[in-house]
């Protein structure tokens, strides 16, 4: 049989959870070719041509998707990610195929010389790989992959290979990464929180020294809009912090960029929820991790909530302050308002997140399709220019599942229909203008497929399967 038939065909043998009755709709069989193309025989590239090799949260949320075609590949997505972990726990942000040439993606195996430089932090000598790292979505993606075919996970062993590794992953971010000693997670380059243009790094990036022009070659541009993307100015600061990165061993602390962002701590808490989960189905108490889990989320509101803006901002933690805090951001961006995915949030928090993400700062449901990714009314608001305005289909999907989790169910069904939509009309678009829904960026586009299939198959209560424990406090 054809491959994707076999992907699209439902097995006589076990249900998949959350399959809907009846025949797979269009849409289902559309988004399964999409994986099935993107397919490397142990991971799924976000895009052939733009991204040639496996991205950490992409594979993540893949890997939620997947576990409705094959929930045997869905493990195997989080297992070839995770084999390529360094030893200090970190997992990487992108591991490379060595068949691929060195010139169709930059940075480059050669540029971030893991197993050389990252030697003293542990780097695999096998695999090649960055060294910076992206939010830790992956055990909230193994609980749901789990989820999906319990049986075939245990009888694998699935969740006892995995668990350990997300383990380490933690306690490195909770260790190494807490640069800001609150206890939150940071950031030491734009690329590890995913939204890699945010005008929120504006501000940090700004007392950057940029690499030199002439010292890369930019192959994002053979493949997107000059327009669209991010500016030379910004790119050679990125390199800069990358390159600065690498040539002190890959040591967390000493860099002239520290952040911690809403987002990337979300999900860490969200993943801290799902890990206890894991422990409990593997027999351990997780009742440590669901009270770090809370921890983290006094952390978050202590350090980012900002009643004024209406939502979560980012801590620049080398802002030139005297208390040595850093200080908050003043962009609204749609990371500050993926924190909605906690039940633990205060209930007058999420009251003013509801308000914001429908008022005139980003639209949803009344200006926008999807959650634009910057305020629609800053300054550096842009529909198309990669993640300063356009909407994703990811962090729409963090939203959807946010207003489920506080029993949002009205507007969360009219999110998830218009990500089913536009998913359909953009051929699987990788971000979309978020008034028009026009296409942006790559087409054919893994995430979308695989969230799309999410949404397709996913149940309307969220709060068990994602392995949140408890509800809203007052």
């Amino acid at each position: 049989m054809e491959r994707t038939a076999q992907l699209i065909t439902p097995s006589a043998e076990r249900s998949i959870a959350y399959d809907p009755p009846g025949s797979p709709p269009p849409l289902h069989a559309r988004a399964a070719r999409v994986l099935e193309g993107n397919w490397t025989g142990a991971s799924t590239v976000p895009s052939r041509g733009l991204y040639p090799h496996q991205w950490s949260w992409d594979s993540a949320f893949i890997a939620i998707g997947l576990r409705h075609l094959s929930p045997l590949r869905a493990q195997t997505e989080l297992e070839t990610l995770l084999a390529a972990q360094w030893g200090d726990g970190r997992v990487p942000h992108i591991v490379f195929n060595p068949s691929v040439p060195l010139d169709a993606y930059f940075p480059s195996p050669d540029f971030w010389r893991s197993s050389t430089a990252g030697h003293t932090a542990g780097a695999p000598r096998t695999v090649q790989t960055s060294g910076i790292v992206q939010p830790p979505v992956h055990a909230l993606a193994a609980w749901l992959v789990h989820r999906a075919d319990p049986g075939l996970s245990r009888a694998r062993g699935f969740l006892a290979r995995v668990y350990p590794r997300l383990a380490a992953w933690h306690r490195y971010l909770l260790h190494r990464r807490d640069l800001g000693g609150g206890g939150l997670a940071s950031v030491v380059h734009p690329w590890e929180q995913g939204m890699d243009n945010s005008p929120a790094w504006d501000l940090p990036l700004s007392r950057v020294t940029p690499a030199p022009a002439r010292s890369f070659r930019r192959a994002d541009l053979d493949h997107g809009a000059a327009e669209d993307r991010p500016t030379d100015l910004d790119y050679g600061r990125y390199v800069r912090l990358a390159t600065d990165y690498r040539d002190g061993g890959y040591a967390d602390g000493t860099g002239g960029f520290a952040v911690e962002d809403p987002s990337f701590n979300a999900l860490l808490i969200a993943s801290e929820h799902a890990l206890a989960r894991i422990a409990a189905e593997l027999g351990a108490p997780g009742t440590a991790r669901h009270a770090r889990a809370e921890r983290l989320t006094a952390a978050l509101v202590e350090r980012l909530w900002d009643p004024t803006s209406g939502m979560f901002l980012c801590r620049d933690l080398r802002a030139p302050v005297p208390d040595g805090r850093g200080t908050l951001i003043p962009e609204r961006g749609v990371s500050g308002l993926i924190p909605l995915l906690l039940p633990g949030l205060p209930r007058s928090i999420v009251r003013t997140l509801l308000g914001t993400v429908s008022g005139p700062h980003f639209g949803l449901g009344t200006t926008t399709r999807l959650v634009p990714s910057h305020d629609l009314l800053g300054e550096a608001f842009d529909p198309h220019r990669y993640w300063r305005g356009p909407a994703w289909f990811n962090t729409a999907w963090l939203v959807e599942r946010g207003l489920r989790t506080h029993a949002e169910h009205r507007q969360a069904d009219a999110l998830r229909e218009s990500v089913l939509d536009l998913a359909a009309a953009t051929d699987f678009a990788e971000y979309v203008d978020p008034y028009t829904g026009e296409a942006c960026g790559a087409t054919g586009f893994s995430w979308t497929a695989a969230l799309a299939l999410d949404l397709l198959h996913s149940d309307t209560t969220v709060t068990a399967d994602m392995g949140f424990k408890g509800g809203n406090r007052r």
